[in-house]
């Protein structure tokens, strides 16, 4: 199919926009629709070609069309607006500027980061439609017909729910800088700060409030060494968040308190139960000691650790692998496991958000894991972070919530 033919000789307006919002190309359409030729508009950022209209005090079409295309870069998802009026210069007359009415859809063209590498701008024009019908009197529903009733009624009704929308979004945006501001507090790890050789990132769940269950933690021990952990609570949004807050704190505590991260795990368990919506958590805890160059790990139910050696040969540490938390209705004791390690290999500690994909096993995307950091393993820890997350689709964000932490031993 020659899908060139097929953009060209589509009915409908078509622009394609770039990320930066400049006009990478156009149909017929879209040319015939504003009376512009590919030169006008090729190139353009889509507001310098197509301003306010200064001389309307109520024009809003420049900032409700910046708006939706931003949502579409930051949620990936395609954003229907409501009917919008927008003024357009009148090519070869300076100032001067037509009324024109426009129904626009904002689609996403992903790249193979997952992030938006295109938006395709649709409109249809209803100028004549608004037009023929504004010079009636809406207000005086007993001049008009039926039909014209209706459409006087739905066109008033789209008005409103654009301005309704307008005002959730904005309500939605101050819930969410509340909830980015309560998960940055509780994921705050001071001793992190003492470890230039560790990477941490964090990525929530796309289309949630930027709050999630998933968690991290570096802590300072005694003679030099230090424990790094992972924890994954079911769930998304603040009841999520509230519970990995508890449990955080709770493993944090334990593992500066007692010697062994299966020892930790265990109290973590027990103190899972009293806690609502905490069973089933999974969790690894790994705890590096420099001096005698090892690591001594416990995982409850947890996507495995993966140890990258510095000729690129990975191994996923998965000796101590046991249920998540609560998952047993009487206490066990957590299995434990030490591996040896180099100076210049690389631990890395992931939730399932990294590797997991719809329909596929698990064990597929942990050979995506391990063969991507195995050729990238030179690389600093920060380099490494943001390259395994670009290759691995999800450094915009995935379905699910992701933290890393990766660690140059």
């Amino acid at each position: 199919m020659d899908y060139a033919a097929l953009f060209a000789a589509t009915p409908s307006p078509y622009l394609v926009l770039a990320p930066d919002l400049t006009i990478a190309e156009v149909n017929q359409a879209y040319l015939d629709a504003t009376r512009r030729t590919r030169d006008d508009l090729i190139g353009q950022h889509i507001f310098e070609a197509f301003p306010d209209n200064p001389a309307d005090p109520e024009a809003d079409g420049v900032r409700n069309l910046n708006a939706s295309l931003h949502r579409v870069l930051v949620s990936r998802e395609p954003d229907t607006m409501a009917l919008q009026k927008y003024d357009i210069p009148i090519v070869g007359r300076d100032g001067a500027f037509e009324e024109r009415w426009w129904s626009p859809t904002n689609t996403p063209i992903l790249g193979a980061d997952g992030n938006v590498a295109w938006i395709i701008h649709r409109v249809e024009d209803v100028s004549a439609y608004i037009q023929t019908h504004g010079a009636r009197d809406w207000r005086a529903p007993k001049q008009l017909s039926e039909r014209e009733a209706l459409e006087a009624e739905l066109y008033a009704r789209a008005r409103e729910l654009q301005l309704l929308n307008d005002e959730l979004r904005q309500a939605h945006t101050r819930e969410r800088q509340v909830a980015v501001t309560l998960q940055e507090a509780m994921l705050q790890a001071p001793d992190l700060a003492r470890h230039e050789n560790v990477a941490v990132r964090y990525l929530p769940a796309t289309g949630s409030l930027n709050v999630c269950g998933d968690w991290y933690d570096v802590a300072d021990l005694p003679d030099d060494r230090f424990a790094v952990a992972v924890g994954d609570v079911v769930g998304h949004g603040l009841e999520a968040a509230a519970v990995m807050g508890m449990l955080r704190s709770a493993l944090s505590a334990a593992t500066r308190t007692l010697a062994r991260p299966a020892q930790a795990l265990e109290v973590l368990g027990l103190y899972a139960r009293s806690v609502e919506g905490a069973l089933n958590t999974t969790a690894v805890n790994a705890l590096v000691d420099p001096r005698s160059q090892l690591i001594i790990y416990s995982n409850a139910g947890h996507p495995p650790p993966a140890l990258v050696h510095l000729d690129g040969t990975c191994e996923l540490l998965e000796q101590a692998t046991d249920p998540p938390l609560g998952a047993r209705p009487e206490h066990v004791p957590r299995p434990q496991a030490g591996q040896n390690y180099r100076p210049g290999d690389t631990l890395v500690l992931y939730t399932d958000g990294l590797i997991e994909r719809r329909g596929e096993h698990i064990e597929a995307g942990l050979h995506r894991l391990t063969d991507i950091l195995g050729r990238h393993c030179t690389l600093s820890p920060q380099r490494m972070a943001d390259v395994l997350l670009a290759q691995l689709g999800v450094a915009g964000g995935a379905r699910d919530d992701i933290a890393l932490v990766i660690v140059r031993l």
